[in-house]
């Protein structure tokens, strides 16, 4: 059985979660050297909404954020652009996209910011997946709702003795079937 293809979402997930761990090294460096505010105040920590939203979600709160960090942080700024560019590449022609991913990984692979050089590796390592989900038109995220449905559920169920019991709950919620219980119309 072949391994799926990491869609779109996985690869900007990727982007989100080193972003958020540069995020949280310059914070706490900044607490380190007293330069950082008292929690949300704080322009990096307070800025984690607006550096984690897709940018074309921002309210002008957030997007003013993003200029305050633009000005003063040049890390967090140059960590912040290639997951913006990451999220345009995976919008571009497959045959685009594999020439734009190289850029990207090669650029993040040797910023020399931990997160960023893992990021960089694994897009690198996986680009022709990438590619191949791209070309296909293709996305898992019925397949990843179904699965997380799937999960809750089971969080739900947690303490069924009987797996058989837990399997009815599954399929109840994941079956696709609206069942109305007596007295609950």
């Amino acid at each position: 059985m072949r391994s799926a293809s990491p869609g779109g979402f996985h690869n900007v997930s990727w982007a989100t979660d080193a972003l958020d761990k540069v995020r949280t090294m310059v914070w706490r460096e900044a607490r380190r050297t007293g330069e950082a505010g008292k929690g949300a105040k704080d322009p990096i920590k307070g800025a984690r909404r607006a550096l984690l939203k897709n940018e074309s979600d921002l309210t002008a709160g957030q997007k003013a954020r993003l200029e305050y960090i633009a000005g003063t942080n040049e890390t967090l700024w140059n960590t912040y652009k290639p997951r913006e560019e990451l999220r345009m590449i995976l919008r571009q022609p497959a045959d685009e996209a594999r020439a734009l991913l190289l850029r990207c990984s090669g650029k993040a692979a040797s910023s020399g910011i931990d997160p960023f050089t893992g990021l960089g590796e694994k897009i690198g390592r996986r680009r022709e997946d990438i590619v191949r989900t791209i070309r296909s038109g293709l996305s898992n995220a019925r397949l990843e709702a179904v699965n997380n449905k799937i999960k809750t559920t089971i969080k739900i169920g947690y303490g069924y003795r009987n797996l058989n019991n837990l399997i009815a709950l599954v399929m109840s919620e994941c079956g696709g079937l609206d069942l109305t219980l007596p007295g609950h119309q």
